[in-house]
């Protein structure tokens, strides 16, 4: 940022000064260098694009899913399913799809478009399984695709213990604003990677509530409550069988 501010300083005392050949020369120079910048930043660009672009159709998958219970079900599945994967040391990568498509993500994987299960999950995760070292991508609360190849972090202050895992999903979480689960392999700690941060330790309750906050609008959590209050016996049952 200051070479470009001296550089411009340059342009403006040579305009000053009435000096036409490093006037000339100059002007050059910096139409070369915008062109420069532009390569060189093309992933930052990139990715600041595709959050703009994002952030136009806020709010989509609440139109289609108003109450929500889609997602409710497969935070709910994959919970479970990530809590049994932790308890195995199986590792694990899985991706929520948010406002910024992936659909080049998707590509490199394998379809399934499957409802979100647990034991769909670990049976993807099983280390024999031919799509177990890829991640999941789950678009709209449905298991996408299987066995993705996500783009590793260049961050250079990731701690050395982490794995390809865990830098895949900070990649991710990096070019987009996609929800990133992983589930060491060597330790079976659950970490979450979501703006290019990575947070970690977590068990059921918290990972369901840090999922739940992340990927349903606050006002739809307020009409699934509203909705589930026990105001009567079976409500209260139901409520009771949703936090198993």
């Amino acid at each position: 940022a200051t070479g470009v501010i001296m550089f411009i300083l340059v342009l403006v005392l040579c305009e000053l000064f009435g000096m036409r050949t490093m006037q000339y020369i100059f002007q050059n120079i910096f139409q070369v260098g915008i062109v420069a910048l532009l390569i060189l930043f093309q992933p930052e660009l990139r990715s600041a694009l595709e959050k703009m672009g994002a952030g136009s159709i806020k709010g989509i998958m609440n139109i289609s899913d108003k109450n929500g219970e889609t997602m409710l079900l497969a935070i709910r599945e994959t919970v479970i399913a990530v809590g049994e994967l932790a308890a195995s040391k199986t590792g694990a990568l899985i991706v929520f799809e948010r406002n910024t498509k992936l659909g080049e993500i998707a590509a490199t994987g394998t379809v399934i478009d499957a409802q979100t299960g647990s034991f769909l999950l670990r049976n993807i995760f099983f280390n024999k399984a031919p799509l177990h070292d890829g991640a999941v991508l789950i678009s709209k609360g449905r298991i996408h695709s299987a066995g993705c190849l996500l783009p590793l972090s260049n961050q250079n202050d990731i701690n050395r213990d982490l794995g390809t895992r865990h830098r895949a999903a900070l990649g991710l979480s990096e070019s987009c604003d996609a929800v990133v689960i992983v589930v060491s392999e060597e330790t079976g700690i659950v970490s979450v990677a979501v703006d290019g941060e990575l947070r970690r330790g977590y068990n059921p309750d918290t990972l369901r509530a840090e999922l739940t906050s992340l990927l349903i609008h606050t006002s739809d959590n307020q009409k699934v409550r509203r909705r589930r209050s026990p105001s009567s016996k079976n409500s209260g049952k139901e409520e009771r069988e949703s936090e198993d």
